[in-house]
């Protein structure tokens, strides 16, 4: 069974990596995969963090400081933990060399990082979560950006599929964790502040 989920996990990332392989995709999904390395995405992203904290009310204010430890327990439960426990191989160091005749459509660098889970993945996946958990009309778009960059890995060549999925459910559930925990919370102890958690308008 373990032989065959692999073997499947293989055959999906070649389908992803190699017959999907195009143009327009060679250059879009660098782009997306690498999208907050680029400086005005980071000014972007912290302008609307900022927003929320001065603009966004209670709730607003809640969803962006949860966001500080949502992200860092998910990447450090990911890269720190998970990843070493696991250990393994990127199928960029597993199936083959850099060009696509040597089985893997290489279009970043492959990095010395483990492969399960992939930190993209697990990371925008906790965000998603707890946007949506706090402003679910736009729930679809948070979760669609965290599924189009989850994809982007398999694409560049660096994770498998079962990659994507495992940090996708890991990603889920620590946001999901911590919103409970914060609500329980605020709930004894800042009955003021409870007012933000999920479902309940904006003050």
């Amino acid at each position: 069974m373990i032989e065959f989920l692999s073997s499947l996990d293989i055959a999906v990332f070649h389908f992803i990596n190699v017959t999907l392989a195009n143009p327009v995709g060679d250059f879009l999904w660098p782009l997306i995969t690498n999208y907050d390395r680029f400086l005005p995405v980071r000014v972007l992203l912290l302008s609307v963090w900022l927003l929320l904290i001065i603009r966004g009310g209670t709730r607003g204010r809640t969803a962006a400081i949860l966001l500080i430890p949502v992200l860092f327990c998910a990447d450090r439960l990911s890269s720190s933990f998970i990843k070493e426990l696991i250990s393994r191989p990127r199928p960029c160091h597993e199936l083959g060399g850099v060009p696509i005749v040597q089985g893997i459509h290489m279009l970043v660098d492959c990095g010395p990082g483990k492969s399960f889970p992939s930190s993209h993945a697990v990371n925008s996946f906790a965000v998603a979560t707890l946007l949506s958990t706090y402003y679910r009309r736009w729930q679809w778009w948070f979760f669609g950006w965290a599924a189009l960059v989850a994809l982007s890995r398999p694409a560049v060549g660096v994770h498998y599929p079962s990659d994507i999925l495992g940090g996708a459910a890991i990603g889920a559930c620590v946001a999901l964790a911590l919103i409970v925990l914060w609500t329980q919370a605020a709930r004894k102890f800042f009955p003021r502040l409870a007012v933000g958690r999920p479902g309940e308008p904006a003050s």
